[in-house]
């Protein structure tokens, strides 16, 4: 009998399979899954990763997208007790449904061509996840890790550090991959706070003041913020109006969200 031809990588789905094995032991120790915990995996691809993780005696869920690998993963892995796949689109998975009571970890090597998109649905489940560990695009990682007056500092560095602590691990050159990919990748731990170090009255005003402020970077906090706060409003939370908005912290942009969402309580009140 003819063995199955090998799959090949969809550049439609941003596919690029590790099979580097010192890298993938690297990852399964930063994650250090233990027996017992659940795990949901994102992207597995012909399961490098998974197959590790499932060593640990952990509960693990992987989504993957691709029909065809859906197929391998689950001729692979389905005699395994501790193994469950859903074939589906991560940017639509409902994280909380599947985490119930529980919290979950989330690992994956997440595609480039919608990392951003996919970590944003993430953080939106943040209080369903403990810990998340992904392989990026290395340039993602350094926008997640940015601090103010980066030029990768941005609305993607705000809003995931307003939910959780980052931390860059290492690392991964791309001949750690089939077909390799014309970028540097590495590798950063997500832990969301119990509660957040600056909060929001309202996350959605502060979502909106970033994406207002980053709209045109180049541009001042007074100009990018002049419908929703006057020159006078930031001057009186101690902000220059002519600062730009990569150079504001992110206790500001909060600061700013809340003053912003006190004067319209105070115009409903009126």
């Amino acid at each position: 009998m003819q063995s199955p031809a090998p799959h090949r990588a969809r550049k439609r789905f941003g596919q690029n399979f590790l099979h580097d094995q010192g890298i993938i032991r690297g990852i399964v120790r930063a994650v250090s899954p233990l027996a017992g915990q659940r795990l949901l995996e994102i992207g597995p691809g012909q399961g490098a990763i998974t197959a590790t993780i499932l060593d640990t005696d952990c509960q693990l869920d992987v989504i993957e997208i691709d029909r065809d690998l859906v197929q391998i993963l689950t001729d692979k892995f389905s005699s395994r007790d501790n193994f469950r796949i859903h074939e589906g689109d991560a940017l639509k998975f409902d994280i909380g449904a599947l985490a119930g009571t529980e919290k979950l970890r989330v690992v994956g090597n997440l595609p480039y061509n919608i990392s951003t998109p996919l970590i944003f649905h993430l953080l939106s489940a943040h209080d369903c996840i403990s810990d998340m560990h992904f392989m990026l695009q290395k340039e993602v990682v350094e926008r997640l890790a940015a601090g103010p007056g980066s030029k990768t500092y941005g609305r993607l560095s705000i809003m995931a550090q307003y939910y959780c602590a980052i931390e860059s691990l290492f690392d991964v050159p791309p001949e750690a991959f089939s077909p390799q990919p014309k970028v540097q990748s590495a590798i950063v731990r997500l832990t969301p706070y119990a509660q957040p170090p600056f909060p929001a009255k309202d996350v959605k005003l502060l979502q909106r003041v970033v994406r207002d402020a980053f709209n045109q970077r180049r541009k001042t906090l007074r100009n990018t913020l002049k419908g929703l706060i006057s020159s006078e409003g930031l001057e009186a939370l101690g902000l220059d109006p002519g600062i730009r908005p990569e150079n504001v912290s992110l206790e500001s942009y909060v600061a700013i969200a809340n003053a912003v969402g006190d004067a319209q309580e105070n115009d409903i009140a009126e």
